[in-house]
C-alpha cells in the first residue's frame, strides 16, 4: 500500500474517530443528571379528585392539610396543580394563570407552598394544547421553564395531548435541556401514557414516565379511551422492574387511595403494590375531609419505607397461581418487601418460598407484618397467610 493511501485511511479511520466521540460526548451532555428524585416522588396532585376544578383557595387548604393530616411528616413533598391553571399567554407569549382562579398569580402561591416546608408543582403539555384544550408547551419550551423557575416550581409533569406528528424522545428532551438551562432543580415528569415504551429512553430524560393510561378508582374496569383499573395497570408493570432506579422511575399512574369508588381494603392492596414497585406516591384525594381509614393507609411509615428505599431497587412479581400474586422487592438491608395479593372474591390463602425470592430454603428470617406493625416469628423456607378477597398481606422478611 502506498504511503499517499495509508494517509488517507488514516486520516478517513481519524474521522470516524471523531465523529463517533463527538456523539458519544454530546450523548453524556444531553443526559439527565439533575440530581432529583433519587427516591421515588410523594406528593399531592388536584387531578384525579378535582379535575379543572382548581383554584389558589383549594391549593393552599391542600397544602395546610398535608402539614395537619401528618402528610408532609411521613416523606409527601410536592404539592402539583394539574390541568386547567393555565387560560392564555400575553403578547410576548408568556403563560398566564386564571387570573380569577389565582388572583394572587404563580409565584406567591409558590411561596406559600414553600413557607410550609413542601415543593410547588405544575403541569403543561408537550403539545400546542393540553388535554383539557389550554395552551400548551409546544414552541414555548425555554421561555415557559424559565417562567415556572422564576415562579418558584419544583416539580413539573408534561402531558402528550395535541402532539400530531411529535416524536415523544425529540419533544420531551428538548423540555429537559429547557429546564436545565432554567436555573432551578425541577423533577421531570413525563406523561405520555406509556405509548412509545418511555423506560427504553426516558431515563436520560425524565426522572418519572408514564407506563400506562390514567388509572380509574376502581379495581379492575377499563375505559374504552385507555383508563383502566388498579389490577389491570398493576399487570402491565410486569417486567419493568430493570428499568428504573434511583433519579429514573417507572410512573403507573396517581394514588386513588380515598377517593370512594374502591374499599379500604383495595385501596390498602393499591398503596402496598405501589410501594413495592417503588413507584411515585402522589395522592390524589381530598385531605381535607380524608377519613382515619384513609389517612392510616397513606401515612403507614412502615409501607412508606418500602417505597422510599434507597437502593432504589423495583418489585417484580415472583409468582401467579390462579387468583393468588405474590410480588417482592430487594431491600438496601438485604431484606424483602413481600406483598401476597388476593385477586379473587373469597378469603384465600397466599404462600411464598424463600427461593422465589432469593433467599435458600433453609434460611430462618424473621416476618414482620407492615400493616398489622406485628411481629410474625422465625420462620424457615415459606411463609403463608390468609388474605382477604380483593386484599394484600404485607411483610418485611429479615433473614
Amino acid at each position: 500500500m502506498s504511503q499517499t493511501v495509508m494517509f488517507r485511511s488514516a486520516c478517513r479511520l481519524l474521522c470516524v474517530l471523531v465523529v463517533v466521540c463527538s456523539f458519544a460526548t454530546g450523548a453524556r451532555a444531553r443526559s439527565l443528571d439533575n440530581g432529583l428524585a433519587k427516591t421515588p416522588p410523594m406528593g399531592w396532585n388536584s387531578w384525579n379528585k378535582f379535575g379543572c376544578n382548581v383554584s389558589e383557595k383549594l391549593i393552599k387548604e391542600m397544602t395546610d392539610a398535608l402539614v395537619s393530616m401528618g402528610m408532609r411528616d411521613a416523606g409527601y413533598q410536592y404539592v402539583v396543580i394539574d390541568d386547567c391553571w393555565q387560560v392564555g399567554r400575553d403578547a410576548q407569549g408568556n403563560i398566564i394563570a386564571d387570573p380569577q382562579r389565582f388572583p394572587s398569580g404563580m409565584k406567591a402561591l409558590a411561596d406559600y407552598v414553600h413557607s410550609k416546608g413542601l415543593k410547588f408543582g405544575l403541569y403543561s403539555d408537550a403539545g400546542t394544547l393540553t388535554c383539557q384544550k389550554r395552551p400548551g408547551g409546544r414552541g414555548y419550551e425555554f421561555q415557559d421553564a424559565r417562567q415556572y423557575a422564576a415562579w418558584g416550581v419544583d416539580y413539573l409533569k408534561y402531558d402528550w395531548c395535541s402532539t400530531g406528528t411529535q416524536n415523544q424522545q425529540a419533544s420531551y428532551s428538548i423540555m429537559r435541556d429547557a429546564l436545565a438551562k432554567a436555573g432551578r432543580p425541577i423533577v421531570f415528569s413525563i406523561c405520555e401514557w406509556g405509548t412509545s415504551k418511555p423506560w427504553t429512553w426516558a431515563r436520560d430524560v425524565g426522572n418519572l414516565w408514564r407506563t400506562t393510561g390514567d388509572i380509574q378508582d376502581c379495581w379492575d374496569c377499563k375505559r374504552d379511551w385507555g383508563g383502566m383499573g388498579f389490577v389491570h395497570i398493576l399487570d402491565l408493570q410486569d417486567g419493568l422492574e430493570a428499568y428504573a432506579g434511583p433519579g429514573h422511575w417507572n410512573d403507573p399512574d396517581m394514588l386513588e387511595v380515598g377517593n370512594g369508588g374502591m374499599t379500604a381494603t383495595e385501596y390498602r392492596a393499591h398503596f402496598s403494590l405501589w410501594c413495592v414497585l417503588a413507584a411515585p406516591l402522589m395522592a390524589g384525594n381530598d385531605i381535607r375531609q380524608m377519613t382515619p381509614e384513609t389517612a392510616e393507609i397513606l401515612t403507614n411509615r412502615e409501607v412508606i419505607a418500602v417505597d422510599q428505599d434507597p437502593l432504589g431497587m423495583q418489585g417484580r412479581r415472583v409468582k401467579r397461581e390462579g387468583d393468588s400474586d405474590v410480588w417482592a422487592r430487594q431491600l438496601s438491608d438485604g431484606g424483602r418487601a413481600v406483598a401476597l395479593l388476593n385477586r379473587g372474591i373469597a378469603p384465600a390463602k397466599v404462600s411464598v418460598s424463600w427461593n422465589e425470592i432469593g433467599y435458600p430454603a433453609h434460611l430462618s428470617a424473621s416476618v414482620r407484618d407492615l400493616w398489622a406493625k406485628k411481629d410474625l416469628g422465625k420462620h424457615t423456607g415459606s411463609f403463608s397467610a390468609d388474605v382477604p378477597a380483593h386484599g394484600v398481606v404485607l411483610v418485611r422478611v429479615e433473614p
